[in-house]
């Protein structure tokens, strides 16, 4: 009787994820093909515990791997390593540029003035934050706000990658010029940005104000509004041909 060694040692709990099943298909097509051409003992080494945990597992190892961080000279001046926070099954990450002073002091993104703006722009569009993650491309806050330098960005944007691999969101939401421009590296000024659906490693981005440009200008509200409804359209099309 053939015997596959090891593969399959720890079982899975829960639900899986689209790319575990398909992982775990080619696997099974690859057993099936070495039995059909005669062979009884199979090896295959264990896959990784992390391959069988929940993204909520997995998003809080990746924040304690990380957040002693010290890659950039941001480290020395920061009050609080700032990850990020929300579901880390989240259907959209909104993400800005960078830590400001009350992030820095409290830990969480988005807290301020800007960070209630942001919380009832999400309820406009039948979000909370909750559901959302929300983060920003820095961890670190740049010294008085200033905008984050290209070897920070550098150093700090694979962190971002690691969250985006995690939570797999259906779309990201880039707060403001700077989290826009960086992200799709470009120097686009953001009124040509917005109004479209961009890719950013395989995920649509939707670019619209950051909330705290917002609060200095209320005009721009209305561009805003017309970017979150955008946003809220894609969102649901995307929803509704993955139920498909």
């Amino acid at each position: 009787m053939a015997r596959c060694t090891e593969m399959g040692r720890d079982n899975p709990s829960g639900s899986r994820s689209g790319e575990r099943a398909r992982v775990l298909q080619t696997a099974l097509r690859y057993f099936q093909q070495q039995l059909g051409l005669g062979f009884e003992d199979i090896y295959a080494p264990p896959p990784p515990r992390s391959f069988f945990a929940d993204r909520a597992e997995r998003i809080g190892e990746l924040y304690h791997r990380i957040e002693g961080c010290t890659r950039c000279p941001l480290h020395k001046t920061r009050t609080h390593f700032v990850f990020g926070e929300g579901n880390p099954n989240a259907p959209i990450m909104f993400i800005g540029e960078a830590p400001g002073r009350d992030e820095d002091l409290r830990g969480r993104p988005f807290v301020g003035r800007a960070g209630q703006l942001l919380t009832k722009m999400l309820a406009a569009i039948n979000f909370s934050r909750e559901e959302v993650f929300i983060g920003n491309i820095l961890k670190c806050r740049p010294p008085n706000n200033r905008d984050p330098l290209p070897t920070e960005v550098q150093l700090c944007e694979p962190h971002l990658h690691a969250q985006l691999t995690i939570i797999q969101p259906r779309l990201i939401c880039a707060l403001g010029r700077i989290a826009a421009q960086t992200l799709l590296k470009v120097t686009t000024p953001l009124s040509r940005l917005r109004g479209q659906v961009h890719d950013y490693r395989g995920i649509g981005l939707v670019a619209t104000y950051h909330p705290a440009a917002l609060l200095r200008n209320p005009q721009l509200k209305k561009g805003a509004w017309e970017d979150l409804l955008l946003l809220r359209r894609e969102h649901d099309r995307l929803l509704e041909k993955n139920v498909r």
